[in-house]
């Protein structure tokens, strides 16, 4: 972790270089001689990190230099901190450093400039200390080497696990078998992927010791790819394999041979034999690229099988027939029965005693489903015999994860994921142990904090948040965080952490002051790490050293009250980056916030806070502001002086989500429009020539207006016109007798995916059926009397379709089309009595909600159509239809 850490300072450095040339004058060149240091160093930590620091010694250089950067990040923050003060004439931080109250500027400048002269006098003797009491790096096997011979052993173990050890294996078992051993004479290839401990290998290696799957194939191979491979070495293995499946004798000059003769003894011994090939822990698609010369198709129903904890490995294209099939967690009865045998393996029928019943109960859960992890748990609680021993464990389970050698299988399976993540993911998969135990996150939140922290590498032609999507999208691949919803496109909507990769994350996130979690229970005498997670409120926190090394603080304590978040809990936390205090039930915000000159991301969402004060344009460096769902109504016009604001998040839910009012936005001046970088302005008030204004915030993404007039219909379009990146519309007219200003002519939307229309329509769109990109459609108190359907049937990307009392008719008929949509919500029609659907419409449906439409007369009809109907809802409909048999 220190080359990241490393790797983040000097991209400050190179940041703070480039566009603070005035401000920094007097110590440029400090800066710079410290940012050639850590570059040089960079290599050297890299190296020590792949290796895995053995000694202590070792362990102590890594670290020293780690906590050198911290210090580094720490006097070049007091510095700009200073500037900003003497720059913006406001009063200087009572608590961040006494010593510089009042310094004379230039005598200021020679103070930092002689700490980071220090600093880099520091790195510089680093080798020649190490030199003089021998430290170095260890030259032998590496850590990662080490882990997957105990993986390879753990696989090898697997072909022994009686099947009666083993529980809901059963049915796929069955799945797998079937393709094994279908008709298709072409090659197929079958990925299974899961996450660490998921029971991937487990699996196959039951379905590949089958004695009717061996008789069904000529030959057979189980190879173990890990990540490290040979592939020359991967062919010997191959070929040892393949013959010893026949009982025949491998060429003795096997070891002699090169690739291209191993390559030619393959095809040749093949050429006319069924095969079955297992690759077991596949980490990189590249494998496939370099072994499936060797594996050709000669159409007599040979079979490849891949094992991989990475999704883009087992939906890749192999260029044959292929099948992918995701291991599932245990299921609760079956994860229950597994811990059991585990844990009460001595007792008569194996079964949890009543006493223990709860705290077991406790221990199954954070397992998850994980099947590794139930029984290494369940091993290791087979040996505690009293309560208070299985409550030490239910309460410590981070340090046993950490100790207990009982616990090392999956302590390494999990770590191997860690170690082979690139270094720009490894801080965004930390920054999740954070946030509480099962905690479901939305992307946008996510990645806009990753954005703050500073974890988001420069790349040209992409913005940070198309690349934080990206690191993302690659966690979520490598199944280290778990998808619970996806959007429109199929991207992750809300993830989550497993609980298991979580404690190990943040036993790593404490061992290297990435971040600390605070429960309330423990009193914190000193602050040595970089980020504080507040879970639990007990009083106020007390002021300790290091506070002010914080650089981000997020609170997931809503009872946290206005008098625990003061002005001086503030204070102590002057070079903050992020604050995240959403749904915390604070009234007010402390005054000393508007100080916190390196701020970039502030969330207030849900707090019970009125206003903000005018001061508020002192956070120039701030990125997000979200103060949905709060008290404000009005912003003040200062919030044009935030010219760095990429996010501005301020719509109210307002009252029953079936009212025309249900949402409002927020009063904005005019001058909003100076904010240049603005990306999401969701949702603003139309007042006065606002929305004239908004034609020149071309950054915008997604736009919100609420109180739109048939008056403003020209200024809106206009202004839209000019915004080519959107990807979000939401307009929502003044009232609900008010027309909804939207233009015949088409306009210009190439990227729109988003669009909700909330008021009266005079006419269906004709331009709705060229939104080509449209994703999701809600149209809610349009009204309108012609059929509106035939314009939207052909949108090629419509996974989502709401129509909320947007038709006046009697009768709803699904014709033709709708060929991607995957959810139809159908509320509010007063005077629909039929609702059909015709044959091939809409194929992929699977979520049908229907509600508040008590004139309808039967059951939506066509339903039998639906292959892929996962949910039917019927609400507020007349009682006869709810008791009729559906399908």
């Amino acid at each position: 972790m220190a080359s990241v850490v490393t790797d983040l300072l000097i991209g400050k450095l190179a940041t703070i270089l480039e566009n603070e040339g005035t401000a920094i004058a007097g110590i440029r060149d400090e800066v710079d001689k410290i940012k050639e240091e850590f570059l040089s160093m960079k290599a050297f930590l890299v190296d020590a990190e792949a290796n895995k620091a053995k000694t202590e010694g070792e362990k102590l250089w890594v670290a020293r230099i780690r906590n050198l950067a911290y210090d580094v990040e720490d006097i070049i923050d007091e510095f700009m901190y200073h500037m900003y003060e003497k720059q913006s004439g406001g009063r200087l931080s009572r608590g961040l450093h006494k010593t510089i109250r009042a310094p004379c500027n230039l005598w200021f400048r020679h103070k930092i400039a002689k700490k980071l002269q220090k600093i880099t006098e520091m790195i510089r003797a680093i080798p020649e200390r190490n030199q003089r009491y021998s430290v170095g790096l260890v030259g032998g096997a590496t850590t990662s080497e080490d882990i997957h011979k105990l993986l390879q052993s753990q696989a090898e173990s697997s072909f022994f696990i009686r099947e009666d050890e083993l529980v809901g294996i059963k049915g796929k078992k069955q799945i797998l078998i079937g393709w094994l051993m279908d008709e298709e004479q072409h090659q197929t290839v079958i990925s299974v992927v899961g996450m660490g401990g998921s029971g991937k290998t487990t699996l196959v290696a039951k379905v590949f010791n089958s004695e009717r799957v061996k008789r069904h194939f000529d030959c057979y191979a189980w190879i173990t790819v890990s990540q490290t491979y040979d592939v020359v070495d991967l062919f010997r293995k191959l070929i040892r394999e393949l013959y010893k499946s026949r009982k025949e004798e491998y060429p003795a000059n096997l070891n002699a041979m090169n690739r291209k003769d191993l390559l030619e003894l393959l095809i040749n011994y093949l050429d006319s034999k069924r095969y079955l090939v297992v690759l077991d822990d596949v980490w990189d698609i590249k494998i496939w690229s370099e072994i499936n010369v060797s594996l050709q198709d000669r159409q007599l129903g040979s079979r490849i099988i891949v094992t991989t904890r990475k999704e883009d490995v087992a939906s890749h294209s192999f260029g044959v027939k292929s099948h992918v099939h995701h291991i599932q967690p245990l299921l609760k009865n079956e994860a229950w029965e597994v811990f059991c045998k585990k844990a009460f393996s001595s007792n008569e029928y194996k079964t949890c005693p009543p006493d223990f019943v709860s705290l077991a109960c406790q221990l199954v859960e954070k397992c998850e489903g994980l099947p590794l992890a139930i029984v290494a748990l369940g091993g290791l609680m087979s040996s505690k015999k009293s309560l208070d021993q299985w409550e030490q464990v239910c309460n410590s389970l981070n340090w046993h994860l950490d100790h207990s050698p009982l616990l090392d299988p999956v302590k390494n399976i999990l770590l191997l994921s860690f170690n082979d993540l690139p270094s720009q993911l490894r801080h965004c998969f930390l920054y999740f142990s954070l946030f509480p135990e099962d905690f479901v996150i939305k992307r946008k939140r996510l990645v806009r904090l990753w954005m703050a922290e500073g974890f988001v590498e420069h790349v040209k032609g992409i913005t940070p948040e198309e690349v934080a999507d990206d690191y993302l999208w690659e966690l979520c691949f490598r199944s280290m965080l778990q998808v619970v919803r996806r959007n429109n496109t199929g991207r992750p909507k809300q993830v989550k952490m497993h609980d298991l990769m979580r404690e190990l994350a943040l036993s790593t996130a404490e061992k290297e002051k990435f971040g600390h979690v605070y429960d309330g229970k423990e009193v914190m005498e000193g602050i040595s790490i970089r980020r504080l997670s507040i879970h639990r409120m007990e009083g106020e926190i007390k002021s300790c050293p290091g506070m002010s090394n914080i650089r981000s603080l997020l609170v997931f304590a809503p009872d946290m009250s206005s008098l625990c978040f003061s002005n001086t809990l503030v204070s102590r936390f002057k070079l903050l980056r992020t604050l995240e205090l959403q749904e915390v039930q604070i009234d007010k915000l402390p005054g000393e916030v508007v100080y916190l000159f390196n701020l970039r991301y502030l969330n207030l969402k849900g707090t019970l806070i009125k206003q903000l004060p005018e001061s508020i344009g002192r956070l120039r460096n701030l990125q997000l502001l979200n103060i949905k769902n709060t008290k404000i109504e009005s912003l003040p016009k200062e919030i044009a002086k935030l010219l760095n604001l990429r996010h501005l998040v301020m719509y109210r839910f307002t009252g029953n989500y079936l009212d025309f009012k249900y949402v409002s936005g927020m009063k904005v001046s005019s001058n909003i429009s100076q904010l240049q970088k603005l990306q999401t302005l969701s949702m603003i008030e139309s007042e006065g020539d606002t929305i004239r204004h908004i034609g020149n915030l071309t950054q915008l993404k997604s736009i919100g207006i609420s109180n739109v007039k048939e008056r403003d219909e020209i200024d809106l379009w206009v202004s839209i016109e000019k915004l080519n990146l959107l990807q979000s519309v939401v307009l929502m007219a003044s009232n609900e007798e008010e027309i909804l200003p939207v233009k015949a002519q088409c306009p210009r939307l190439p990227r729109l995916r988003i669009l909700y229309l909330i008021g009266r329509l005079q006419n269906a769109i004709p331009w709705f059926s060229s939104l080509q990109s449209l994703g999701r459609l809600c149209l809610r108190w349009s009204r309108l009397e012609d059929d509106l359907l035939p314009q939207i049937e052909a949108l090629p990307s419509l996974t989502w379709l709401d129509l909320w009392n947007s038709y006046v008719g009697e009768e709803l008929c699904f014709r033709r089309g709708f060929v991607k949509l995957e959810r139809l919500e159908l509320f509010n029609f007063a005077s629909v009595k039929k609702i059909s659907i015709e044959k091939g419409v809409m194929p992929n449906l699977r979520y049908l909600w229907v509600k508040n439409c008590m004139e309808l007369k039967t059951v939506p009809l066509g339903l039998e159509y639906l292959s892929n109907l996962h949910s039917l809802a019927l609400e507020f409909v007349p009682d006869t239809l709810k008791s009729k048999r559906i399908i």
